[in-house]
């Protein structure tokens, strides 16, 4: 395959379970070479991986030890809490190199662990029965020995520099005679293809060999290790300098390590590869009208690809946007076609014809986001300097590439369909609205009595031209396309009051949901109660929406569906009917007055009203010190585990503890809003402490429940992982090292006041529980991440004030708040933590990614 070299450069070692996932600078057309001086791409983002590697500690060497054999801790001292200490930055280079040192220490186990039978095998080389001849294993193990021996060099001397810490104290000696080693690494590079067909015949042709191997044949990941190793010590650059000031003796050392690491990898980079394997399908189809297209993201070979789908009366045809040069006109090529006649929506066997949906590690989603924000807010400035209107279409191109790579890795809702003859597509999609009209849509077409199509090459390129002319949507969703530029849409709070409905010809079950859009996909927001019987139903029902830029409100009304025997086994929801939809621009000037305003939306002859007003972020998030002492919501947490004589506020668990009774299926738990009224309910009924307390939960509507949860952590006077922690959580979670990360997150975490800490582990372990839901709740690690993360982690108001310097606080909370759903993200991920581990102090991380 095209990325077989990238991907295969280390060894997969038999007995690691480390998945060498490798991509260099991976771009949504595969792969993209060329990383520039400073490690950035072209396009600013960083061309060095991200590498996550879960290492198998070797029993005999649990850590650094000090020369009388006592473990060495890595574990940084108070110096690294904020305290504006001068040497604070050079207390976090120490966390990274003694982080560093412990993943150095697993490589030179693993690579002495390839080593291992290499000297039997080369023992019998010269015997009667050789299991390899000697050149075989000089290719199959070339330059290993020698990287060892570099390595294990640079262990020993960067040890006792940790050991025996100095902060004016250099090391980037060492890191600059470890790059000006990298020549063996490229020799080893070059040997890569040589090696690998060597050990797949010799795996092949003797059994004895198969029995030893370091490698997996099918697997192509002959010698992956050492090429990671280098992107890793890379990193671990970045991170050095960024915490060495600039003008301490080691920084132009460290500077120039790097520049030679990554003249290196660029060079790696370079490597010619094969070309994308492209499957064009061989074509059927005949004269017809188009009934609907538009954009969609299709999951083909594992990777995400942006097609226009084209639905005809008769077939659905498949296509992407041809390249052309500048003036010529556009055209399309057709990737597949389907004939209505033979698609369906299930097949008995589902589940073998599922191919891998390919996902991306969610911090790369939120630091596009990231990218995205700052690119609205530099446009913003250029559009009012006085020649800056040729930078701003530049940064408008730049933001609609990065809007349309986040369009393509976001969506997550699966839309499969396949043809009765065998072969099954899967689309993403973003809101449960869209498959839910495509299906009709297909379904309705069905109902004709179709004759399964043959098309000949050129009726299906004639078919194919004519898309560009039939085409209704033109351009991919993204803001940069969008007319109304001005608009950087809303932050903050939406709420919304859906009143009642009318036009309905009989009567059903009723029920609203409610989508925002936030860069250019829509969201499920919200959703009311089922109105039983009825023709006029009467909602009434407040929600509070959560606005992330968002520029339209949409209302989707349902008619709900009780028949089990429709239940769809594609992703077991139960398929309730659209009885119509609509949505309203967010317009600031009417949305932000104080007042509600009263609206209605009119869909397919149905009128839906509702009622809507905006808090803006920056009044919502500002918390003001309770002065009372007595109920729960707004005192601080210590006060109430005192008061309770508990580890955990009884409102923490109760609330955990209904969730996980019955509302851990519950699609968009925690994301979608309870009733405002119900929710303020449950507030005063805790905060006087009411005896009938227990009958209220199981009463309430499970939504409300979650609702009350997330109040009563936005209410608490300070956020649960405090202010004082907060710059340092920031600094820890933008540690490129997965080792220096791991020391520094968990340190961070044993320095929470007790209360905050049991509460927030308590939280984790809720909250992971959850996520194994996923596939009925559709709520990742990410969503919750998404939901709980800017609330238990905040800037205090000094800290915002420092960083005025951004445009509005807007931008200044959309940067923010990506680091914080990243904190909150790192530990759902992480392995359960324990709160008798995390107080024992003396523990050892290990180097988990």
């Amino acid at each position: 395959g095209p990325t077989d070299l990238v991907q295969g450069f280390g060894p997969r070692i038999y007995w690691s379970s480390v998945d060498p996932g490798l991509d260099f600078n991976y771009n949504t057309d595969g792969y993209e070479g060329d990383g520039g001086e400073d490690g950035k791409s072209q396009d600013g983002s960083e061309t060095l991986p991200f590498i996550d590697e879960s290492p198998t500690m070797s029993p005999q060497m649990g850590g650094p030890q000090g020369p009388d054999g006592d473990m060495v801790s890595p574990t940084p001292p108070d110096g690294l809490l904020p305290g504006g200490d001068a040497d604070k930055g050079l207390e976090m280079k120490r966390l990274v190199l003694s982080g560093f040192l412990a993943s150095e220490e697993i490589y030179i186990n693993q690579l002495e662990a390839l080593l291992l039978p290499m000297r039997p095998l080369r023992a019998t080389a010269t015997t009667s029965q050789p299991v390899l001849t000697l050149q075989q294993i000089d290719t199959i193990f070339y330059k290993i020995q020698d990287i060892f021996e570099i390595h294990k060099d640079f262990y020993d001397a960067l040890l006792p520099h940790i050991q025996h810490w100095d902060h004016q104290g250099t090391v980037g000696h060492l890191f600059q005679r470890l790059a000006s080693q990298l020549g063996v690494y490229k020799a080893f590079v070059d040997n890569y293809k040589v090696a690998l067909e060597t050990a797949e015949k010799c795996s092949q042709a003797n059994l004895q060999f198969q029995k030893i191997s370091v490698v997996r044949p099918p697997e192509g990941a002959l010698l992956y290790k050492p090429i990671d190793r280098v992107t890793r010590s890379t990193l671990v650059l970045h991170d050095l300098l960024k915490h060495t000031p600039p003008d301490h003796p080691d920084f132009p050392l460290l500077q120039d390590a790097l520049r030679i690491s990554q003249n290196f990898l660029s060079s790696i980079n370079e490597e010619n590869l094969d070309p994308r394997r492209t499957a064009v399908t061989t074509p059927k189809g005949e004269a017809r009208q188009l009934v609907k297209d538009g954009f969609l993201v299709e999951v083909s070979e594992s990777s995400r690809k942006l097609r226009h789908i084209f639905l005809f009366t008769d077939l659905l045809l498949c296509a992407k946007m041809k390249k052309t040069a500048v003036g010529r006109h556009q055209q399309y090529e057709c990737k597949w076609y389907l004939p209505l006649a033979d698609l369906a929506f299930q097949t008995s066997d589902e589940s073998d014809s599922c191919p891998s949906v390919q996902v991306l590690p969610e911090h790369e989603i939120e630091e596009m986001k990231i990218k995205i924000s700052v690119l609205k807010s530099e446009i913003q400035k250029e559009k009012k300097a006085p020649k800056g209107q040729s930078r701003v279409e530049r940064l408008r191109k730049k933001m609609n590439e990065q809007e349309s790579w986040l369009l393509m890795h976001s969506p997550t809702i699966p839309f499969r369909i396949h043809n009765k003859h065998g072969k099954s597509y899967l689309f993403l999609l973003s809101s449960d609205y869209e498959r839910s009209e495509w299906r009709e849509t297909i379904q309705k077409l069905q109902r004709k009595d179709l004759q399964a199509c043959v098309l000949t090459s050129v009726e299906l390129q004639v078919l194919t031209s004519s898309c560009f002319k039939l085409r209704t949507v033109h351009n991919i969703p993204v803001t940069s396309n969008k007319d109304d530029e001005e608009t950087p849409g809303l932050y903050g709070f939406l709420h919304v009051i859906v009143h009642s409905a009318k036009g309905f010809k009989e009567s059903a079950n009723l029920y609203c949901t409610l989508e925002v859009d936030s860069f250019g996909y829509f969201v499920s927001k919200a959703k009311t109660r089922v109105f039983r019987d009825t023709t006029e139903p009467q909602w009434n029902e407040e929600f509070e929406i959560e606005l992330e830029g968002s520029q339209y409100l949409r209302i989707l009304c349902y008619e709900k569906c009780y028949d089990k025997s429709k239940l769809n086994k594609d992703d077991n929801e139960i398929v309730d009917k659209i009885m119509g939809k609509g949505q309203v621009q967010l317009d600031p000037q009417t949305v932000q007055s104080k007042n509600w305003t009263m609206d209605v939306i009119e869909m397919n002859g149905i009128k839906v009203e509702f009622s809507m007003k905006f808090t803006s972020r920056d009044l919502s998030l500002k918390r003001t010190p309770s002065k009372k002492q007595s109920g729960v919501f707004g005192v601080k947490i210590s006060v109430v585990t005192k008061r309770e004589r508990s580890k955990v506020p009884y409102i923490v668990r109760q609330c955990i503890e209904e969730v996980e009774k019955r509302g851990i299926d519950e699609v968009g738990i925690y994301r979608i809003s309870g009733v405002a009224t119900d929710i303020q309910a449950l507030k005063s009924a805790f905060d006087t402490n009411t005896k009938d307390i227990l009958v209220m939960l199981s009463d309430m509507d499970i939504n409300a429940i979650a609702g009350t949860l997330k109040l009563y952590f936005r209410e608490l006077p300070e956020p649960l992982l405090t202010d004082r922690l907060y710059p340092a959580f920031m600094e820890g979670i933008a540690l490129s090292d997965p080792a220096a990360k791991q020391n520094c997150m968990m340190h961070l975490l044993r320095s929470l006041p007790e209360p905050n800490l049991m509460t927030f582990l308590t939280l984790l372990e809720h909250l992971k529980r959850v996520a194994q839901k996923e596939p009925i709740n559709k709520m990742s690690l990410h969503n919750l991440a998404t939901v709980f993360g800017p609330t238990l982690l905040r800037p205090s108001e000094a800290e915002t004030a420092k960083g005025q310097h951004i445009t509005s606080a807007s931008d200044i909370w959309s940067h923010d708040v990506m680091a914080q759903v990243q904190v909150l993200l790192y530990y759902l991920q992480h392995p359960p933590i324990s709160f008798a581990e995390l107080k024992r102090n003396t523990l050892y991380f290990s180097t988990d990614g």
